[in-house]
């Protein structure tokens, strides 16, 4: 914790009620952190109060802050304007940074009578012809698939007419998507002229396309030349079909911009999603460490707008923000005309945002090792729990005895939304005998989390800190576990997953009483089946425990056989009903067995012909 967090906020709280711009320093004066305030007092007085509230990023920062400043605007405007003028001079380390490095994409068309279409991140010397620069890669790649498919262009590898009837054509010719120059039978000039006409395509976009082969049909057709009139009115068609492919929602969409964000507590992505012409031409992605929702999307925005010179009529972002009239009246002051920053509810532009913000989720996830269907149901158990941070790594643990005895515990692992089987662990009750799942479930618990106070840190076992903790039991289990974390000091999210009468999971339990999750299938179905796999984890353990116990009971309790000696004799018998009815000399025969040794095995299965003798 910063020593200096005291003398802070006394600092803060001497702060004007005014809007204008405050200034973080660290130990060496470098400034870390620029932001803006409507009041500065009640903002900044925030950052020195109580650290729980805070997201981690928020707390790094504030850890090494040594000093501040500000400065006072006379409106939260200007305000906004200072801050985006502040941050890009000082690239501070804790504000959301964009670099302008987006590299640059071009259309490449190789060498020779047989030349291919493909794109290029960068210009060599190899001969090839280049088209370009193009900012977005996105479009450039798009593209040129779609030029090729539409005019049947090869893809592949093979070079012509070095590659002539080598080998048979491959898939793309059989489903209309190659014309197959491999095979020969394709005149160069016909392919020549398709090539050309793709690189019109690319060129001058759809419209044009259509209108130039249009033109080239009817005079195929006026000279009588029926067969070259067919093939380009099959290509005009591929392009009209390619075009309305091209549609993400309809043909209303606006020229604009699309932000869509998702945070799991610890990183934030953001995906940006271009339109012009009613279709989709650029999409980005972008991931950061998280700190407040709302601030991490007002910052991103300010920076990303900072970086980009055309900046569109219109965007549609997937939330509310504080400084939404600010924020519009800074990107209109930098366009020269009204810039419409709306939060879409309904409709088209409400599927777009939702797309959108499902893709930040897909690549946050992605990049987690993750899908996005896991990260989803992890939201919703987020958003039911009441919980400030995604639930990444969740515990859950079951208590299993059979009437006191071998009581043991369980524990499991989910991360990121799946089991992680390296890190279950088995508890054996060692604090009391007898029945008592309370006082088990806390034992548990206190010796896991002394392991955590002794472990160092780790990405998993007793050296991570759980996200979330789910106890197979109710109200009872969860306050046990509660009152024993208190007293070692470890706060976690604490929650006991409820079954029915017929054993079935019915409800998650805490503090407030019970939490119906049976109408949310995706939750339900996840909750389930944790708790199963912690009821069989458990149970496993128990009854391994039993048959080791049992085990002992018999063979063990020989003088002259231990464990080893045991486990050789069911390996080599395979029951111990086979070993009761084994003669003498068979004993002595099974692996590491003395005469010895096998003498008072036989004797103890018959110990009556040793009564009589």
């Amino acid at each position: 914790m910063n020593p200096k967090m005291s003398q802070l906020r006394k600092k803060a709280m001497a702060l004007p009620l005014l809007p204008g711009v405050y200034i973080m320093h660290d130990k060496d004066s470098k400034i870390i952190y620029i932001g803006k305030a409507k009041a500065l007092k009640n903002r900044v007085s925030q950052y020195f109060g109580s650290q729980n509230n805070h997201p981690e990023k928020v707390r790094r920062m504030v850890d090494n802050v040594d000093d501040f400043e500000y400065i006072i605007t006379d409106s939260e405007f200007e305000a906004l304007i200072l801050e985006c003028s502040l941050i890009k001079q000082h690239t501070p380390k804790y504000n959301i940074l964009l670099k302008d490095d987006k590299g640059y994409s071009y259309i490449r068309v190789s060498d020779g009578d047989w030349p291919k279409i493909t794109y290029a991140l960068q210009k060599n010397d190899d001969g090839a012809r280049y088209i370009g620069p193009y900012k977005s890669s996105y479009y450039v790649k798009n593209a040129v698939e779609e030029a090729n498919k539409i005019f049947m262009l090869p893809t592949c590898n093979r070079k012509f007419p070095r590659d002539f009837r080598k080998s048979r054509p491959c898939l793309n010719y059989h489903i209309k998507q190659c014309m197959a120059p491999c095979t020969g039978r394709v005149k160069l000039k016909d392919y020549q002229e398709s090539v050309a006409q793709a690189l019109e395509f690319l060129k001058g976009g759809s419209s044009n396309s259509i209108k130039k082969l249009t033109e080239e049909m009817e005079r195929a057709a006026e000279n009588l030349e029926f067969e070259r009139a067919a093939k380009i009115r099959d290509k005009i068609n591929s392009v009209k079909k390619m075009r309305d492919k091209q549609k993400v929602v309809s043909n209303k969409i606006l020229d604009q911009d699309v932000i869509g964000c998702f945070t799991d507590g610890g990183k934030v992505c953001f995906q940006v999603f271009r339109f012009e012409g009613g279709r989709l031409f650029d999409r980005e992605s972008f991931i950061f460490d998280s700190g407040d929702p709302q601030s991490d999307v007002e910052e991103f925005i300010l920076s990303y707008y900072t970086l980009r010179n055309d900046v569109p009529k219109n965007i549609a972002i997937d939330r509310e923000l504080d400084d939404m009239e600010e924020i519009s009246q800074w990107l209109s002051q930098k366009r020269g005309n009204k810039v419409n920053v709306t939060v879409p509810q309904r409709g088209e532009q409400a599927q777009l945002v939702a797309m959108c913000r499902s893709n930040a989720a897909e690549a946050l996830a992605q990049k987690k090792g993750a899908t996005v269907r896991e990260y989803g149901v992890l939201e919703e158990l987020k958003d039911a729990l009441g919980l400030k941070k995604l639930p990444e790594y969740i515990e859950s643990y079951d208590i299993s005895n059979l009437a006191g005895t071998e009581n043991v515990a369980g524990m499991i692992v989910y991360k990121n939304g799946k089991p992680l089987k390296s890190a279950y662990r088995k508890f054996k009750i060692k604090g009391f005998e007898g029945q008592d799942d309370y006082a088990s479930m806390a034992e548990v618990l206190t010796r896991r989390f002394e392991e955590y106070k002794k472990a160092e840190k780790s990405d998993e076992g007793f050296g991570k800190m759980p996200d979330l903790i789910l106890l197979d039991g109710g109200k009872g289990q969860v306050a046990a576990v509660k009152q024993a974390l208190a007293q070692i000091g470890i706060d976690v999210p604490l929650f006991g997953m409820v079954k029915d009468d017929k054993h079935r999971t019915r409800a998650i339990t805490g503090d407030g009483g019970e939490i119906s999750i049976s109408s949310k299938r995706a939750l339900f179905t996840f909750v389930s089946k944790m708790q199963d796999e912690v009821h069989r984890f458990a149970i496993g353990y128990h009854h391994n425990r039993r048959s080791k116990n049992t085990f002992k009971s018999s063979l063990t309790e020989i003088d002259g056989v231990g464990q080893v000696r045991a486990k050789n004799l069911l390996r080599y018998f395979r029951t111990i009903e086979n070993i009761s009815k084994a003669d003498l000399q068979e004993i002595e025969n099974a692996p590491k067995m003395t005469k010895d040794a096998a003498l008072a095995v036989y004797k103890y299965f018959h110990p009556e012909k040793f009564d009589r003798e």
